[in-house]
């Protein structure tokens, strides 16, 4: 680990590249407590702490939400951004012909941006909307300027994250938006921490270790669905070409157990929220039968085994949906085949396709059950011991531990080009 550090240390370019993340993450940290002017913050802060829904989204804001500072939404409207269009790609030819081609990435990137701008001026919009209707006094009454004023900060701060994540990927050492999600998360973590330290009693010693566990268990999970996966046998035909033989190699065609990432969990988490948020709206609606079919939604979801149920089938259903999205046997098989590959005892073409297929659904089985049993654990770990502060554990250490271990990664062969270059 030490010899790791002296090398990254030693690295001119690539120590100035770890300087610059860290920068820009205390860049992230900072704005995250500077407030939008006219609002109660204690307030705020105490119906985060009584809601849960909206205490989630906190915890993923880095804090911005229960601070209602300038980036309080974070970079979640690019990420539902980047959601739609990958959406897009699979129902419409052109923008998946378009995501094949650097060109046309590059475009759908660009209107990727673009559309991240209405879709946080419609969240903050939304947000201080809920604030205004909130029984708290959050905020008042507002004129129509500082209205516009309020949306226009946030929407400002949302494109100016944005932009630091892009800068942060440029630096291949990370992916910028996972390693922003990932220092929200570890200074919500912190903050729970304190508040849980500072509430401490003696008779909840059992239940702190039981915490621990599970951390580590969680921990140890992410670590082996991460790192593993199966080989597939692959073997190339020897080709002759005049006296000389080319080809007759053996290799493996790799299929990792969660190749969909933290992707899942984050698809999850927007859609769980997604209800109770927009039945906050319609909470005090005149209408009778709104207003209580409203009341009746955020209690459904307050209810922990339906909110665990819901979360638990979300989390195993879309590591399937974004395998789909990202894996094509298809185009696997049909480059094996051009290649003069093949997988023993199976037939090129549709057989290779049909197999490949086959086998990565088993595959994938093992990882959405156990990331699916993972993030509900420590759900269940509330519902024994009632500690409210530390319910979102799983999820959280699900994102931290993936960012870090693709960082390291990233990290480490940057370091191995070194070598080979001789650097």
């Amino acid at each position: 680990m030490l010899a790791k550090l002296e090398q990254i240390w030693k690295a001119k370019d690539l120590r100035k590249s770890v300087l610059f993340v860290f920068a820009m993450l205390v860049v992230f940290r900072l704005a995250a407590h500077i407030p939008v002017p006219g609002v109660d913050t204690a307030a705020l802060k105490n119906l985060f702490a009584s809601n849960q829904i909206l205490g989630l989204m906190n915890i993923f804001s880095g804090g911005g939400m229960e601070n209602f500072s300038i980036v309080m939404m974070g970079i979640a409207p690019y990420i539902t951004s980047s959601i739609i269009f990958q959406l897009l790609g699979m129902i419409i030819p052109k923008v998946e012909e378009m995501q094949k081609e650097e060109s046309g990435r590059q475009k759908i990137n660009m209107w990727t941006r673009w559309a991240t701008v209405p879709l946080a001026a419609m969240q903050a919009y939304g947000m201080i909307t809920l604030l205004q209707r909130s029984s708290q006094g959050i905020l008042g009454d507002i004129s129509a300027f500082d209205f516009g004023v309020i949306i226009l900060t946030i929407t400002a701060g949302t494109v100016f994250l944005m932009w630091i994540g892009e800068l942060i990927s440029e630096k291949k050492i990370g992916n910028g938006i996972s390693l922003l999600i990932f220092a929200g998360i570890v200074a919500g973590i912190w903050q729970q921490l304190q508040q849980f330290v500072l509430t401490f009693d003696q008779t909840q010693i059992f239940t702190v270790v039981g915490f621990l566990v599970i951390a580590i268990l969680t921990v140890v999970g992410v670590v082996i669905i991460n790192e593993g996966q199966r080989n597939i046998p692959v073997q190339y035909a020897r080709q002759i070409r005049g006296n000389r033989a080319f080809g007759g190699s053996s290799t493996h065609l790799p299929l990792r157990v969660n190749m969909a990432g933290v992707i899942p969990i984050i698809f999850a988490i927007s859609v769980v929220l997604f209800p109770p948020m927009i039945a906050q709206f319609f909470l005090h609606a005149r209408t009778a039968w709104i207003a209580n079919f409203s009341a009746k939604v955020i209690e459904l979801f307050n209810n922990q085994l339906i909110y665990g149920i819901i979360y638990f089938i979300l989390v195993f259903a879309f590591t399937y949906f974004y395998t789909e999205v990202i894996f094509h046997p298809d185009q696997i098989s049909e480059n094996l085949q051009k290649q003069g590959g093949f997988i023993p005892g199976i037939r090129p073409g549709k057989p290779t396709r049909d197999y490949l297929a086959y086998t990565a659904h088993r595959v994938i089985f093992v990882g959405a059950l156990f990331l699916s049993l993972i993030a509900v654990l420590p759900l269940v770990m509330r519902y024994f011991t009632g500690i409210q502060s530390m319910a979102i554990g799983g999820t959280s250490l699900l994102i931290v531990v993936s960012v870090v271990i693709e960082t390291v990664k990233q990290i480490e062969s940057q370091l191995t080009m070194r070598e080979y270059d001789g650097v």
